[in-house]
């Protein structure tokens, strides 16, 4: 049986993508060592549901929210569906694992959450409502005031040249 930990291997900057450089020269990935248990003899350090890798040092309840379409009222919900002790995700059993990823699956989560809101978004533009357009134009939908905050939405301040009076302008 074997183990995995992290190993440090130094690169080239010139091989990193661009986001990474000049942060750190070395790229850790597991390698697997011997004494573990799990499938095939290498110890699983997370759990995938959905997708998704969530974290094995955390309660089961708040692993699921960092899937996208579970909050913290659904994750709760799927414990108490499902009779589980709010234990840590590692302490899980393989058939816990399999039981809570087809009680997930019953969801809309992730790609398909975001590609049935993007469409529901897309619908309201091109029907012209009050709320496609306000989307189409970048402002607040909900009724909030622009006329300060909303920097969110409309995005950074545009810098406006000044005039000069017309006193200045006689010289």
């Amino acid at each position: 049986m074997a183990t995995l930990s992290m190993v440090s291997v130094p690169i080239a900057p010139s091989s990193l993508p661009l986001s990474t450089r000049g942060r750190s020269s070395s790229v850790s990935f597991p390698v697997p060592k011997k004494g573990g248990i799990g499938h095939g003899g290498l110890r699983i350090e997370c759990i995938r549901i959905g997708g998704v890798e969530i974290p094995n040092h955390k309660r089961v309840e708040y692993s699921l929210q960092y899937i996208h379409g579970i909050g913290r009222s659904r994750s709760r919900q799927i414990l108490l569906d499902l009779n589980f002790d709010n234990k840590i995700t590692k302490d899980l059993s393989e058939e816990e694992v399999i039981t809570l990823r087809k009680e997930v699956g019953k969801y809309m989560i992730e790609g398909d959450l975001k590609r049935f809101n993007r469409v529901a978004i897309e619908r309201l533009k091109e029907i012209r409502c009050y709320r496609g357009i306000r989307h189409k134009l970048g402002l607040p939908v909900r009724g909030q005031r622009t006329k300060n905050n909303c920097r969110t939405l409309k995005g950074k301040r545009a810098s406006v040249a000044k005039k000069k009076s017309p006193s200045s302008q006689e010289e």
